[in-house]
């Protein structure tokens, strides 16, 4: 009794589905050929505009993780011409707001260094502050260069020059650089 119960059911609603269609021109006809060509064509479009806009929005992510240009510019390497310093003289550069000192030493200048390595806390760099070119008795790549921070290490003022042997500095002075806030001198 149920078979024939859902046998009914079923062949009521083909009949409803086919009055259905007959009575308001509804056609329920396989769909009809996909057009591949115009599919592909969409796809593409859509990742392409997709694509665009990930980069714009990325975009300003990578922006914002690099360095500013006041960042660099503040770490950035200094170029100075040193082919004009004349023998026994001084250059000012200023690095990371700091001022550097290079110095053209004259033959005199380097060979009196070793004479005050008695005078020095660490007179054969073995202390690892300096750079693995600067451990050699001259503290330079070039004997004849130095190339310092001018800043002096007591209170972080910059100390005055005293490149001249002698003078108000006394008999005894070799020449280097004198602070005058707290009467530190280096050579």
């Amino acid at each position: 009794m149920s078979d024939n119960k859902i046998d009914k059911d079923a062949s009521s609603k083909d009949s409803t589905n086919q009055d259905l269609s007959n009575d308001q021109g509804l056609s329920f006809s396989p769909p009809s050929k996909v057009n591949q060509e115009k599919r592909n064509f969409l796809i593409a479009a859509t990742a392409g505009v997709g694509a665009l806009g990930a980069a714009a929005v990325a975009v300003p992510f990578v922006g914002s993780m690099l360095p500013s240009e006041r960042a660099k510019a503040a770490g950035a390497p200094v170029e100075v011409d040193i082919s004009k310093i004349a023998p026994g003289a001084m250059i000012t550069a200023e690095w990371r707001g700091k001022p550097v000192w290079i110095i053209n030493r004259t033959d005199q200048m380097t060979s009196e260094l070793a004479k005050h390595n008695d005078q020095l806390s660490d007179p054969n760099s073995e202390v690892p502050q300096q750079p693995v070119y600067c451990k050699n008795a001259n503290r330079s790549i070039k004997p004849n260069l130095a190339v310092v921070v001018g800043i002096c290490t007591h209170l972080g003022c910059s100390p005055s020059e005293k490149l001249q042997a002698g003078g108000d500095m006394g008999e005894n002075w070799t020449g280097g650089f004198f602070c005058p806030c707290h009467g530190s001198k280096f050579d």
